[in-house]
This record gives C-alpha cells, sequence and structure tokens, in this order.
C-alpha cells in the first residue's frame, strides 16, 4: 500500500499514487509493498537532510529505504519518500515543465532510491537516470528535463 501524506498543499496525490505504483511494476517489484511519500516543505527537508546526511540545506527529495515487514500482514515496508514541494515549484520553472512533472519525477527518482538506485558513480547515475527516462514516458510526462 502506498502511503501519502502531504503537508503542502498539492490537490492530486492520485498523481503521487500512480508514479510510485508504475516505479514498482516497471521495476518488476513483486507483491504489494508498503512505502510512504510525504509532501512538505524546505524546512523539513533541510532537518532531514541535516540529521541524516550531514548538509545543513534544503533538497528536493530523499529517500529513506527499510528492509521491514509487518509482522500481520507480511507486506514489505520499502520506506519513506520526503519531498519539497517549493523546491519543486522552482525546479519546474527553472527546467520549463508543468509541477505535476516534477513531483513524477521526484517520486520516480525517490522510489527507485528505495529500490537500492544510487547515482554517485556514473554508470549508476546512467543506469538510474534511463530507469527514470523510462518510468517518465510510461506516465506521459516525456517532457521533464533531468537535471544534474
Amino acid at each position: 500500500m502506498i502511503h501519502i501524506r502531504t503537508q503542502r498543499d498539492f490537490s492530486q496525490p492520485g498523481l503521487i499514487e500512480r508514479a510510485a505504483r508504475e516505479t514498482l511494476r516497471h521495476q518488476a517489484v513483486l507483491g504489494d509493498p508498503d512505502l510512504t511519500i510525504v509532501i512538505t516543505d524546505d524546512e523539513r527537508l533541510r532537518e532531514l537532510n541535516r540529521q541524516y546526511l550531514g548538509l545543513n540545506e534544503p533538497t528536493d527529495v530523499l529517500a529513506f529505504p527499510s528492509k521491514e515487514t509487518d509482522p500481520d500482514s507480511g507486506a514489505r515496508y520499502l520506506g519513506d519518500v520526503t519531498i519539497s514541494l517549493p523546491r519543486a515549484e522552482q525546479q519546474a520553472r527553472e527546467a520549463g515543465h508543468a509541477l505535476p512533472d516534477e513531483v513524477q519525477l521526484l517520486v520516480v527518482h525517490g522510489v527507485l532510491h528505495l529500490l537500492g538506485h544510487d547515482h554517485e558513480k556514473p554508470e549508476d547515475k546512467a543506469h538510474m537516470w534511463h530507469a527514470q527516462r523510462q518510468i517518465l514516458a510510461l506516465l506521459g510526462t516525456k517532457r521533464v528535463k533531468l537535471l544534474d
């Protein structure tokens, strides 16, 4: 089950869920794992970035993978994805595409991180960016520019 928490005004939770589900489907994730996506603000991302990565600055998306399993249902809990809506708005403007497309990109990016993708090394980044492009095309967001 995909849990969505919007602490900022974003009126399209169905778009968030669809992006997460399409990412799971694209990556051939079996079953119906649980994950949480939180739409919040720069200050919350700054706090999390400082607490977990030692960086005192906001960012667009953070992913916190988990390997937990619900003892009652047996469902895997993949983790949490936290997105800054103000940062998404700014990046959408800078890249010249719509906010919903940017939010979908950030959801896809975050869920890929939950699934073990990374972009520290050039070859890992190329693989992750390729997966993002494919998923975004499936979602109909072909205009999204992947910024470095």
